[in-house]
């Protein structure tokens, strides 16, 4: 598959801080009713041109300092790069997807990125209806076959082999735990989020190999097996989900699903034991500071630098339909610095996650995902 961008291999640390995720949208320009859609309020800052780059989130909202987040601040970086118009449409349930999709249309977009598996259906419906309009679906094929079948030719999937990252943070867990035990849990087992709780599984089976040792993962078997909360929002039900793995006596968690890691923090709290945190998709250090004291690192997932790098491309009269991997050579997924940990963590430690994260990228040791079996 041809790759959208290639980013330079990561050195020293096993990867950059997150560069363009700043702080959540504001209300008066992200967070409208669904399915209406509210124009950018800051100015392009390239030239105009004659082009309208949408976007439209799930269920988790613009503000959820994770994947929804970084989708919009890439759309609409690439939108002010453009000199474009720009449109964004939340959605507060599956339901309204057809009916966000539609207005989108409607309003006249050129370019529109659907943020999430969850919209994947909707999206192939409405770009068969509308094949002049570019679609950009982050984390979903959208039934598009890797060996050129599609079922709809404008669309143009980003997809992020984020079981790469996990590893090394599942690895890295292993060896920070003093309990012996760690443990995940997921909103639910779609292949975008077992893909993290699998891979960082994976990390820590490498780790008991490596060093002989018997650290347990909590919460997740394999497959759709594990501990899932029943959807992405941060409520009782996930935070009795977490305190499950928590009362299991692990001492690093791996939330997987948005905002449900808040949830986690709040069974953190309860069982007044120091529980590392793991985040996912952007750097938590930085999105949200109310996790400085208990994020070991972050599983990053780039969508913003790809989601920018497509609408660009859709805008610039450059666009390519095939699908874009993010993996570590590409830069596209990677693990977040230390931060407050850094002092925490045994250096030799680091430096074995550091060279893993080359041997994995050499092809010396191999992680399994959906994405490459």
């Amino acid at each position: 598959m041809k790759k959208l961008i290639q980013v330079a291999a990561l050195s020293g640390a096993v990867a950059l801080a997150l560069a363009a995720c700043g702080d959540a949208p504001d209300d008066t320009t992200s967070t409208p009713g669904a399915g209406t859609t509210t124009e950018a309020s800051s100015e392009p800052t390239g030239e105009a041109i004659d082009f309208k780059a949408c976007i439209v989130s799930d269920a988790g909202g613009f503000d959820d300092r994770s994947f929804n987040q970084l989708s919009f601040e890439g759309a609409k970086a690439a939108a002010d790069e453009l000199g474009a118009q720009f449109a964004q449409v939340q959605s507060d349930s599956a339901a309204d997807f057809p009916g966000n999709l539609q207005s989108l249309v409607s309003e006249g977009c050129n370019s529109i990125v659907s943020v999430g598996f969850a919209l994947s259906a909707d999206t192939v419906t409405s770009a068969l209806e509308n094949p002049d309009i570019h679609y950009i679906l982050v984390d979903d094929a959208a039934d598009n076959d890797f060996n050129g079948t599609k079922d709809a030719e404008n669309i143009k999937p980003l997809l992020y082999d984020t079981a790469q990252a996990a590893f090394l943070a599942g690895y890295l867990s292993a060896g920070f735990s003093e309990a012996g035990k760690v443990g995940t849990f997921g909103g639910q087992p779609y292949p975008t989020v077992t893909i993290f709780m699998d891979g960082f599984k994976q990390g820590v089976e490498y780790y008991n190999k490596t060093k002989g040792t018997t650290v347990q993962v909590v919460g997740f078997e394999g497959g759709d097996k594990g501990s899932f909360t029943g959807g992405f929002e941060a409520n009782d039900s996930a935070k009795e989900v977490a305190a499950g793995i928590i009362d299991q006596g692990v001492d690093v968690i791996l939330p997987v699903g948005g905002p449900i890691y808040q949830s986690a923090m709040d069974a953190i709290a309860d069982s007044g034991r120091d529980i590392a945190l793991i985040g996912v998709d952007a750097d938590f250090f930085v999105t949200d500071p109310s996790t400085q004291d208990l994020v070991l690192t972050s599983i990053l997932k780039k969508m913003d630098v790809s989601t920018k790098e497509a609408v660009v491309a859709s805008g610039s009269g450059n666009w390519d339909p095939e699908a874009y991997v993010g993996t570590l050579e590409n830069g596209g997924v990677g693990l977040a610095p230390l931060h407050n940990f850094e002092s925490k963590v045994d250096p030799a430690l680091w430096a074995e996650v550091e060279q893993l994260q080359q041997d994995i990228i050499d092809g010396k040791v191999t992680v399994t995902s959906y994405l490459n079996q």
